[in-house]
């Protein structure tokens, strides 16, 4: 396996999450080493939370679970890219993804 740099971010790296079929962009998390060991065992995206200081995996709460199919490892081996099949919306919103709104809008 590829070493991810977890130490140039401080112990986390990016985790884009984008729909396997379509490749819609669904949101952007975070992970640790200890995520990361837990996706892969489990199947589900499961991210550290930075406001809470804990683990936590998608759909855990609202039941839109996140399947990986694949995580792939950007050049830099410090940013994740995670094709998912989702049981819902991405966003705690409600939204698809969490990426609805432009910068336009106030």
């Amino acid at each position: 396996m590829i070493a991810i740099d977890f130490e140039k971010c401080g112990g986390l790296v990016p985790a884009i999450v984008q729909d396997a079929n379509d490749g819609t962009v669904l949101m952007l998390a975070y992970m640790n080493e200890e995520a990361l060991e837990k996706t892969l065992k489990t199947g589900l995206a499961t991210f550290w939370s930075r406001s809470r200081n804990e683990l936590w995996t998608k759909g855990e709460t609202s039941g839109n679970f996140q399947r990986v199919q694949s995580i792939a490892i950007d050049c830099d081996a410090d940013t994740l890219l995670l094709q998912v099949e989702s049981d819902g919306p991405a966003c705690h919103t409600g939204n698809r993804t969490c990426f609805y709104r432009s910068l336009e809008e106030k």
